[in-house]
């Protein structure tokens, strides 16, 4: 009988700086494996994340046709608020339980990507949710930065091979309110199994438990980090562009099975995407005899953006 308890293993992101070699090996491994892994040591401030949570709380709690003043119709939810029930899992014949609110990269607007990066809206109603939110945006921003140097390392890329490929990716933070659950015989999937369509996917602080991966046995293994560890994945964009070496593994958020359930949920991601001309074909570093290239044709992260938020019905 196997006891052995599966888990993500969990990191502290300074040793980058002091333990390089080591650090990015384990680093690899776990994105290998799992195509998640926790990260700790990275210096976003409590506070700051303490402060965000509460303003995106307070906006949650505003009453709906307020909320919607800000859901702007045919934009895919790229900014501003998207109501309940309207995104849906690819594939899934349920739309997940949850209602959330995208945040973009600040960009100017004479910028070569300002026709496909609208500007960000901000409820007045909630003061604190601009300095608050776009701060933890800048801070999730630059850590994601450090993560991708060490998973260039491990496969052969220099530390800041992607610096210039996502300095102004299309980037979103996504705070999201899953209600409580009050309705019996509902489907058990707060957000349906999915996997992100990004690069790298930073999850700070979620306030409940639910979050689980599907492990390569087919066994759902839940996601449980400590102290102040942010959970970060891999997308399908990083995954095509490294031919499947970071794989970009299914995840959902499934309803606790305790008294949770009749409580709100809130967690914040943010989805880390490449500058919107990159183009996402198989690097030659990650093409080789035993894993020959999966890629036929050629497609840049805006292309594939617009075809997956079709699939999952928000364009």
């Amino acid at each position: 009988m196997n006891t052995t308890v599966k888990r993500v293993p969990t990191l502290d992101i300074r040793r980058y700086d002091t333990d390089r070699e080591a650090f990015v090996a384990e680093l690899g491994a776990a994105y290998r494996e799992y195509g998640f892994c926790g990260i700790s040591g990275h210096g976003i401030p409590t506070e700051l994340i303490d402060n965000a949570y509460q303003a995106f709380q307070q906006f949650f709690a505003l009453p709906a046709e307020t909320k919607l003043k800000y859901h702007v119709p045919g934009s895919g939810g790229a900014r501003g608020y998207t109501p309940f029930k309207v995104e849906t899992a690819k594939d899934s014949k349920y739309a997940d339980l949850k209602e959330f609110w995208h945040v973009g990269r600040e960009i100017p607007r004479d910028s070569r990507f300002a026709d496909v990066m609208a500007p960000n809206l901000w409820p007045e109603e909630v003061p604190a949710f601009k300095p608050y939110g776009y701060g933890l945006f800048e801070a999730l921003d630059q850590l994601g930065t450090r993560v991708l140097r060490a998973l260039a390392l491990h496969i052969g890329l220099p530390e800041n091979y992607f610096e210039d490929k996502t300095d102004l990716g299309n980037s979103i933070l996504r705070p999201i309110h899953y209600p409580p659950i009050t309705e019996e015989n509902i489907p058990n999937v707060r957000a349906g199994a999915h996997e992100d369509i990004n690069f790298i996917t930073l999850l700070v602080g979620a306030s409940a438990e639910g979050l689980e991966v599907l492990g390569r046995d087919g066994e759902w293994l839940p996601i449980t980090t400590e102290g102040d560890a942010i959970v970060v994945n891999i997308g399908d964009m990083l995954q095509r562009l490294t031919n499947h070496v970071y794989p970009s593994t299914t995840h959902r958020v499934v309803n606790p099975q305790n008294a949770n359930a009749r409580k709100p949920r809130y967690s914040v991601p943010y989805f880390l995407h490449p500058n919107p001309d990159v183009v996402l074909d198989p690097l030659p570093q990650c093409v080789t005899p035993d894993n020959p290239s999966r890629y036929d044709t050629s497609i840049t992260s805006h292309e594939y953006l617009l075809q997956r938020l079709r699939e999952i019905k928000l364009i």
